[in-house]
């Protein structure tokens, strides 16, 4: 076969080809919006070790050991095409999208951000972002996000990251509640494995008569350093977590804001308890 006999039959192979359909704008920005917050503020700190497999309202992590997992709490995702409306907002119509961007569920996301600022340890400070920066906050997020609607009810979750620094040091706490009734585990420690879906080392704590999961020490996700959980009688999970780094582009702390017991203490804390 000469190079012109090939040409000739690469354009017919071609054009009988049926095309892919074109990708869907609207699709592709809903998925991003989605999952925007918990790329930025979760996986500040995620190094080369895991690769992305696949973002489609959940972003797929893989582990050098082949584990994949997603953040806790995400709900049965549905299509972006889907004729489901999202919840209605204060204007009256359904969002754009999973995240609430005014009306009760978004205060009540702001009202979770103070609450986590208010409980940085003395010693430690919780910078905030430049006033008018035109780049979106890095030290201070906090986002409201529906889950899925369970037996005619809205299920919501709620995720603040704030950044904590001392001397050089920049490290972060993360305080991520989810609304009952959610799928997540009971026993103290599995549910302490949920988050995230990172695994560690972990040990039941006692607050009082209360029992809480801490991973005192991660496996091979070193995203963060230490995580407790926690789920209320009626049902809400409340997640804590801290970690040494904010991201790669600062130093890290010499020491984390608190200790176990502490850290197991914040996760039954009423001010968390999102009702």
């Amino acid at each position: 076969m000469n190079e012109q006999e090939l040409r000739e039959g690469l354009r017919s192979e071609m054009a009988g080809t049926t095309p892919p359909p074109p990708l869907s704008t609207t699709a592709a920005l809903g998925a991003a919006r989605r999952t925007h917050f918990r790329r930025r503020a979760l996986w500040a700190s995620l190094g080369s070790a895991a690769v992305v497999l696949a973002v489609t309202g959940f972003a797929a992590v893989a582990t050098p050991e082949g584990d994949v997992y997603q953040p806790a709490g995400h709900g049965p995702l549905g299509s972006p095409d889907t004729k489901a409306p999202w919840p209605t907002g204060p204007d009256g119509q359904p969002q754009e999208d999973r995240t609430a961007r005014a009306g009760a569920k978004y205060e009540q996301g702001i009202h979770l951000l103070r609450e986590v600022v208010s409980v940085v340890p003395a010693g430690f400070t919780a910078p905030e972002d430049p006033p008018n920066q035109s780049e979106e906050p890095t030290l201070r997020t906090q986002q409201a996000q529906f889950e899925a609607e369970v037996d005619g009810v809205d299920v919501w979750s709620y995720l603040t990251s704030v950044a904590v620094a001392k001397g050089k040091g920049t490290g972060r706490v993360i305080v991520e509640v989810h609304d009952a009734p959610n799928p997540l585990p009971t026993e103290p420690c599995d549910l302490a494995q949920k988050f995230w879906g990172m695994r560690g080392e972990c040990r039941v704590e006692t607050v009082g008569a209360l029992r809480v999961g801490v991973v005192v020490r991660p496996g091979s996700d070193d995203r963060l350093d230490q995580w407790s959980a926690y789920r209320h009688p009626d049902g809400v999970v409340v997640f804590v977590a801290q970690g040494v780094r904010l991201d790669e582009s600062r130093p890290a702390l010499e020491d984390l804001p608190f200790s176990v017991p502490q850290l197991a203490t914040l996760a039954v804390d009423e001010r968390f308890h999102l009702k």
